[in-house]
């Protein structure tokens, strides 16, 4: 059988020839064992559990990319005074902690706009979850971020350590052009969970789903397709109930934020491939930020995602969000089962928006109740999608 290579890792691959006049240090085992590491290079941590294989270090001089891994050093400790571990324990910082992360663009209304420099500079952590990059724009609300500086880029004899060489699942992006035909014809009801914004609920609406499904003896497998790299929410997933969770960073993405649309895609189709097999019967898909989210908007806007997603459930803050979040997804031709989120810890929003919407406004906790949960699949006899039934 012919081996392909994917275009990401043959990118990394060139790029270090390219440059392979650029100075090699080669790290000791045992320094790469003392740093640091962070939940987006989890899969780094195991191969070097598992091997005392040898590692390069590229100069300073060399441009990074999105999911780059590189060795870093703690310059100033700010907002984030801790680091996310591969088990996603939070790890104090010290000054001068050597630190494995990976380079990424972020997109937080409520923390950090961040992108990746174009030299291995100082530069920030602008995610506990272990995202570097160069702060563009915080909310008034955060401290100054955590202060970093480069030593280099690693790599070995394949080329620059990028994310997507080490992580279980590879980016199909043949699909950009797929309908849903491309994706499992028999698969579980596939339900999605957006919002209008950060910290608007959606994760505990999520989790509460997966419970209430559960519950209600029904097999479930959980991912989260957008967002910045974090094992907070997939370790919530499997805490309610989930029997299989994955999410972007098991593609080897560390940040979905100004990733183009093709590989968006390519995320989405690929993460309800994975999570499909004879025993689910629901998959459940958190689609992070909010609806107006250049990435989120896209992928709300593509046939696939319409025609596989059978029912969303929506998270708002406040009604007047729930009513116009409610309208831009029928716009796209989505079908709202009903309406949840932090909006539902005041009595006063969820009357509101109880006398300005036409479908539900469920109680964020209440959906661990299985019925409530069940009654947001689709009945019998309302299958909507072809796909969905294998037709």
């Amino acid at each position: 059988m012919e081996h392909t290579v994917s275009p990401e890792i043959l990118g990394a691959s060139l790029r270090w020839q390219e440059r392979s006049t650029i100075h090699q240090d080669l790290l000791m085992p045992e320094r790469l064992m003392h740093a640091k590491k962070a939940y987006t290079t989890r899969f780094l941590a195991q191969r070097l559990a598992n091997s005392r294989e040898g590692f390069f270090l590229s100069d300073t001089d060399v441009a990074p990319d999105s999911g780059d891994v590189v060795l870093a050093k703690v310059v100033r400790i700010g907002q984030h005074p801790k680091l996310e571990s591969p088990a996603s324990r939070r790890q104090a910082l010290y000054i001068d902690d050597e630190i494995l992360v990976a380079y990424g663009n972020r997109y937080a209304p409520d923390q950090f706009l961040a992108k990746v420099p174009p030299a291995l500079d100082p530069c920030q952590l602008i995610a506990a979850g272990g995202v570097a990059g160069q702060v563009i724009a915080q909310h008034a609300s955060m401290r100054a971020a955590t202060e970093i500086a480069p030593i280099g880029l690693l790599a070995d004899d394949s080329g620059i350590l990028n994310l997507n060489r080490l992580a279980p699942h590879q980016l199909d992006t043949k699909l950009f052009d797929a309908s849903s035909r491309m994706l499992p014809r028999r698969r579980p009801h596939v339900l999605a969970v957006l919002g209008t914004s950060m910290n608007s609920g959606k994760t505990t609406v999520m989790s509460c789903l997966i419970k209430g499904l559960s519950a209600a003896g029904l097999v479930v497998s959980a991912g989260k397709v957008t967002g910045t790299g974090s094992g907070n929410d997939p370790g919530m997933f499997g805490d309610a109930g989930a029997v299989k969770v994955l999410d972007f960073t098991d593609f080897g993405v560390p940040t979905t934020f100004q990733l183009d649309h093709r590989r968006v895609q390519a995320l989405f189709t690929g993460m309800v491939g994975a999570l499909t097999d004879s025993r689910t019967d629901v998959i459940v898909l958190e689609v992070a930020d909010g609806v107006y989210q250049s990435e989120t908007r896209l992928l709300l806007a593509d046939p696939a995602f319409q025609t596989v997603v059978d029912r969303v459930i929506f998270a708002a803050v406040d009604a007047l969000g729930a009513a116009a979040g409610l309208q831009l997804l029928r716009a796209a031709e989505l079908r709202v089962a009903a309406v949840s989120g932090v909006l539902t810890s005041s009595p006063l929003a969820v009357h509101e928006a109880s006398a300005a919407l036409d479908v539900p406004v469920l109680g964020t906790f209440s959906l661990c109740t299985p019925s409530a949960a069940v009654g947001l699949l689709p009945r019998g006899g309302e299958e909507p999608t072809a796909a969905s039934t294998g037709s």
